[in-house]
């Protein structure tokens, strides 16, 4: 049993909550003065047991972030990368999700939800750049934007 000071007791604790990826943890942890040694250690403990993997977090936090409607494209990428998982590991996370979570289907089930009964065809020019930097800001396409705007109002 570790000791309730140890890096890999504190690491513990932290993956307990939540999952994390090893940049985020490593960050976490250093401001409590361990050594890099005391820490490179007990995130390999971690890693060989299977409590601390990057893949598993990226597309744990991917796919929250594309149901919720928190990210999508761009703004997905950017996400991951400050939470200090590699570009490698992205790239293959989106495009494992991108299959999965067509842009157009994705956004268009986001708008009805969060824009319930906006009809592009009736909403004045504010309330459409209002919905449009909306999910612009999320990292959808202007392109994808439009198409949804256009199947909405047949």
């Amino acid at each position: 049993m570790p000791e309730a000071r140890s890096p890999l007791a504190l690491a513990l604790n932290l993956l307990s909550r939540r999952d994390h990826s090893e940049a985020e943890l490593r960050k976490k942890l250093i401001p409590k003065g361990f050594s890099t040694e005391a820490l490179d250690e007990a995130l390999a403990r971690l890693k060989s047991a299977g409590y601390l993997d990057d893949r598993r977090f990226a597309r744990s936090f991917a796919e929250s972030a594309l149901r919720n409607g928190r990210g999508y494209g761009f703004r997905l990428r950017l996400e991951l990368s400050r939470r200090g998982i590699a570009d490698e590991i992205i790239e293959e996370t989106l495009a494992a999700l991108g299959d999965e979570y067509e842009e157009v289907t994705t956004l268009s089930e986001l708008m009805a939800r969060k824009f319930e009964g906006f009809d592009p065809h009736q909403a004045d020019e504010r309330q459409k750049r209002r919905v449009i930097s909306y999910f612009q800001r999320r990292g959808f396409s202007l392109a994808a934007i439009i198409r949804v705007f256009r199947d909405r109002g047949e």
